[in-house]
């Protein structure tokens, strides 16, 4: 999938299936070049399923694939995509590491689907590239790797590497990858043949639109929320946001009652519990810099705050080793 690639066809494309891997993500993926040969009459990509020691891997959905190879006989490739999904290995084994790390050095273009870049950087091979991850994971990301440039783009390509969200943008970046090699009539026939009416470029964002998220197109309910979002770690008063959004604190009230169903205080520290939760899940950050991050002042304030909400102290939603929980919307 690579725009440089001078070897014979068809091109060589293999897929590294992480356990608990996505799997819609992956067949996002690897749909569009089995449309691609077929269309083309030839075949255009050729694409080879590794996995660590050569054993099937089970996908989050707990459907298991058979793959074709181990690390061992895996064979060379200009293109190698990384599989994850909701549990990324922490302790990442050795042996994987080097692996990649070789074949980085070997001029393999390395990419990273879902939380697939999550191993990437863990391995230290998304210096210095602009990278995505599925949006829960990015708050937890960007605080474990604050040196890195996360952004919320449904997919990144450059010369080295590409990553991308996982869900259906996958599909977006094969797409892209093979109007770029082979043109955009054939990616433009991959994407009606997949019933996917629009090629979505790749700068387009992750999440629905706020006021599609909020199901309401009111105006000022919609800039109050996206304030409160901006404005997790230092709250605002419910006077500053009444009055950047033009109302008085009567209107907001009835606003957010009418359209939410609670007030805008509750609403906005569900907000930020959110935040806590997420960041409790996915990171090794300590309980009181979490609360701090979320806009608590005290680990008392914090813990009865989560207790209140969730019926359960913040030390309750850590992971063994830092794994990441299934997020409650996640896609896959």
């Amino acid at each position: 999938m690579r725009l440089d690639y001078m070897g014979p066809f068809p091109e060589p494309v293999g897929f590294l299936l992480i356990p608990r891997f996505s799997m819609m993500a992956f067949f996002s993926a690897v749909e569009p070049l089995r449309i691609a040969n077929r269309l083309a009459g030839r075949e255009l990509y050729r694409w080879s399923l590794i996995s660590e020691d050569g054993r099937p891997v089970t996908a989050s959905n707990d459907m298991t694939l058979l793959v074709d190879c181990g690390l061992a006989d895996a064979p060379s490739l200009p293109t190698l995509a990384v599989c994850a999904g909701f549990e990324p290995e922490r302790d990442l084994p050795r042996r994987l590491t080097q692996w990649l790390h070789r074949r980085a050095s070997e001029g393999c273009l390395l990419g990273g689907i879902d939380t697939g870049p999550l191993l990437l950087a863990e391995m230290g091979l998304l210096d210095g590239h602009r990278l995505t991850l599925h949006w829960e994971s990015l708050p937890a990301f960007r605080e474990r790797f604050p040196t890195l440039e996360a952004v919320e783009s449904l997919f990144e390509i450059d010369a080295r590497r590409f990553t991308c969200a996982g869900g259906a943008a996958a599909m977006d970046m094969t797409l892209s990858m093979i109007a770029g090699r082979h043109g955009q009539a054939l990616a433009d026939d991959i994407s009606e043949q997949l019933i996917h009416a629009r090629l979505r470029p790749r700068q387009e964002h992750q999440r629905l639109p706020l006021a599609k998220r909020l199901g309401t197109h009111r105006r000022p309910l919609v800039d109050a929320v996206a304030l409160m979002e901006r404005h997790l770690e230092q709250p605002l008063s419910m006077t500053t946001v009444s009055e950047r959004i033009g109302l008085s604190m009567r209107q907001l009230q009835r606003l957010f009652l009418d359209e939410l169903g609670r007030r805008p205080r509750d609403y906005y520290l569900e907000l930020r519990l959110d935040r806590a939760r997420h960041l409790l899940e996915e990171t090794d950050r300590d309980i009181l810099s979490i609360g701090l991050a979320c806009g608590f002042g005290s680990a008392s304030s914090f813990s009865r705050a989560y207790r209140q909400q969730y019926g359960a102290p913040p030390s309750a939603s850590r992971r063994p080793h830092g794994l990441p929980a299934p997020p409650a919307n996640h896609g896959q």
